[in-house]
C-alpha cells in the first residue's frame, strides 16, 4: 500500500507546475492547460484524503469540481477563438483590452 504522504508530495509538484505554467507562459492555451494541472492536482489531494479518512465524500466533490473545470474549458476555448477572429493574435501580451 503507498502512503498517502506519496499522493501529496506528488500533487504539490503538480500543483507548483500548473502554478508555474500559468505565472511563466504567455499562451491562454497553455495557461488553460496549466490551470486544469492545478485542479486535478487538488484533487488528487482531495481523493487521498478521502482515503485516509475512510469517505467518499472528497470523491464526490471531485467529481462536482471535474465538471465545473470541463465547462470552464468549454466557456475558455470559446472565448479564446472569439478573441483570435477579431484581434488575430492569442499572445495575452497583445490582448491588454476588451474593446473590439
Amino acid at each position: 500500500m503507498v502512503p498517502v504522504n506519496y499522493y501529496i508530495i506528488l500533487s504539490a509538484i503538480l500543483f507548483t507546475l500548473g502554478a508555474l505554467g500559468v505565472l511563466v507562459r504567455r499562451n491562454p492555451l497553455i495557461m488553460f492547460m496549466s490551470i486544469e494541472l492545478m485542479l486535478n492536482a487538488a484533487n488528487l489531494a482531495m481523493v487521498a484524503f478521502s482515503s485516509v479518512n475512510h469517505s467518499f465524500s472528497g470523491q464526490i466533490f471531485v467529481f462536482f469540481v471535474i465538471a465545473v473545470a470541463a465547462a470552464e474549458v468549454a466557456v475558455g476555448l470559446a472565448l479564446i477563438v472569439q478573441i483570435f477572429k477579431s484581434k488575430h493574435t492569442i499572445n495575452v501580451d497583445d490582448v491588454n483590452s476588451l474593446k473590439g
